[in-house]
C-alpha cells in the first residue's frame, strides 16, 4: 500500500474518531441537560374548575412528561380546545427542576340547571360548557326563561331578559372580590335580584348603580345570619348600611 493511501486512511480514521468523540461529548452534554431538567417541583396558578393534581396529570402525561424543557416547548401559550373549561395553558421553567403551570380558564358568568346538567355561560350569555359536575365559585342563576340549550349559542331567553348577562358577570366578580359564596342568584320578572346564602336571602332590588356598595357590606352582616331563615332587605340603597332582616 502506498504512503499516500496510508496517509489518507489515517486522516479518515482521525476524522471519524473526532466525529465520534464530538458526538459523544454532545450526547453527554445533551443527556446531562435532559437529566438536570427532570421535574421535582410544580406550581399551578389560575385553576378553579380543576384541582392542582388534575392539572399536573394533564400536563405531565406521556413519556417525556417529567422534563421541564419538553413541557415548556409543548405548552407555550397552548390553546386547549379538547379540555372542557380551559382556554389555554402555559408552562415556564423557573429552575431546571421546577416549573410553573399557568391555567387560563374560560370566563364564566354563571350556570343554569337544564335536564340534570350544569350549563355554563359567559358574560354575553353564550353557552361555553356543559357538565355533570358543578364548578365551585360559579353561581347558579334562576329566573331566566328558556326551553332548550345549544353549546356555542346564546341562551334562548326573551329579548327583555338578555341584558341580565352583564349584570350576572358583574355580580360574579363582586362576589369573588368580597369572598362571598352565594348558592344562587334569582332574577325576578321586575329585574330585581335576590341572592341566596343557605337559609338567608338578600334582596338587592333592581338598582344597579349601588350593587358594590351593598355587596361590600355583606361579609360583616352574613355571619350574624348564620342558621337563620329570612330576607335581608337591601332593596334600596342605605348610605348608613342599616338594613333590616325579616325572619320567615
Amino acid at each position: 500500500m502506498s504512503v499516500a493511501i496510508l496517509r489518507k486512511h489515517k486522516k479518515t480514521i482521525v476524522i471519524t474518531l473526532s466525529v465520534i468523540v464530538l458526538l459523544g461529548i454532545l450526547g453527554g452534554v445533551g443527556w446531562y441537560e435532559w437529566d438536570t431538567h427532570t421535574i421535582q417541583t410544580v406550581y399551578v396558578e389560575g385553576n378553579v374548575h380543576y384541582t392542582q393534581e388534575e392539572i399536573r396529570n394533564m400536563v405531565m402525561d406521556g413519556p417525556f412528561g417529567n422534563n421541564s424543557l419538553y413541557l415548556a416547548a409543548k405548552y407555550k401559550n397552548r390553546g386547549m380546545t379538547d379540555v372542557p373549561f380551559l382556554d389555554a395553558m402555559d408552562v415556564k421553567v423557573l429552575t431546571p427542576d421546577t416549573i410553573k403551570i399557568s391555567v387560563y380558564e374560560k370566563a364564566l358568568a354563571g350556570y343554569v340547571k337544564y335536564m340534570d346538567t350544569y350549563v355554563y355561560f359567559n358574560k354575553d350569555g353564550y353557552v361555553v360548557e356543559s357538565s355533570s359536575m358543578r364548578t365551585v365559585g360559579i353561581p347558579q342563576v334562576t329566573g331566566l326563561h328558556f326551553d332548550h340549550v345549544v353549546l356555542g349559542e346564546t341562551l334562548p331567553v326573551p329579548d327583555e331578559e338578555k341584558e341580565v348577562f352583564g349584570t350576572i358577570l358583574e355580580l360574579t366578580k363582586l362576589l369573588n372580590k368580597y369572598e362571598l359564596s352565594a348558592d344562587r342568584i334569582y332574577f325576578h320578572s321586575n329585574a330585581s335580584i335576590t341572592l341566596y346564602f343557605d337559609g338567608a336571602k338578600v334582596a338587592l332590588g333592581n338598582e344597579r348603580e349601588h350593587l358594590e356598595d351593598k355587596l361590600m357590606r355583606l361579609p360583616k352582616i352574613l355571619p350574624d345570619l348564620a342558621g337563620k331563615t329570612g330576607t335581608l332587605q337591601m332593596d334600596t340603597y342605605n348610605e348608613g348600611g342599616d338594613y333590616t332582616f325579616k325572619p320567615e
